[in-house]
C-alpha cells in the first residue's frame, strides 16, 4: 500500500513515515504542495495524508486538484494544528474520509488509515 504523505515539517513527516513504515506501508514524502502536485501527477496513492497549511499550495487545494482536476477519489486523511470548524467543513464538502488534530496519537492515525483501505 502507497501513501503520499504531504507535510512541511521534518520531524512530523519522518515520524508519520517510521510509525507507515513499520505497519508496511510505503511512503512518499512532499514537503510543499507543489511536491505534492508533482507527486499526484506521476503516481497513484492508496491514500493521502495532508497538512491544511503547506508552501505554496494548501491541502484544500490538493485536494480539489486531486478531486477536480485528476478526478481521483482516494481516500484523504487531513492531519492539522488547526481544529477550525470551518476548515473541517471545506475538507468535508471535498470528500476526506478523516481530520486529524495535531498533536495526534500515532496508533490512532494507522487505525484509521487501517479502516479506510481495509488492510
Amino acid at each position: 500500500m502507497k501513501i503520499l504523505i504531504c507535510e512541511d515539517n521534518n520531524l512530523a513527516h519522518r515520524t508519520l513515515t517510521i510509525v507507515l513504515g513499520r505497519e508496511g506501508f510505503e511512503t512518499d514524502i512532499a514537503e510543499d504542495g507543489n511536491k505534492a502536485l508533482s507527486f499526484l501527477q506521476k503516481r497513484a496513492y492508496d491514500l493521502i495524508v495532508v497538512d491544511i497549511h503547506l508552501p505554496f499550495h494548501s491541502g484544500l487545494e490538493i485536494i480539489r486538484y486531486l478531486r477536480t482536476d485528476l478526478q481521483k477519489d482516494t481516500p484523504v486523511i487531513v492531519l492539522s494544528a488547526f481544529s477550525d470548524s470551518q476548515l473541517q467543513q471545506q475538507a468535508a464538502e471535498m470528500g476526506i474520509d478523516g481530520y486529524i488534530v495535531k498533536p495526534f496519537n500515532p496508533t490512532d492515525l494507522v487505525g484509521k488509515i487501517r479502516a479506510i483501505l481495509k488492510y
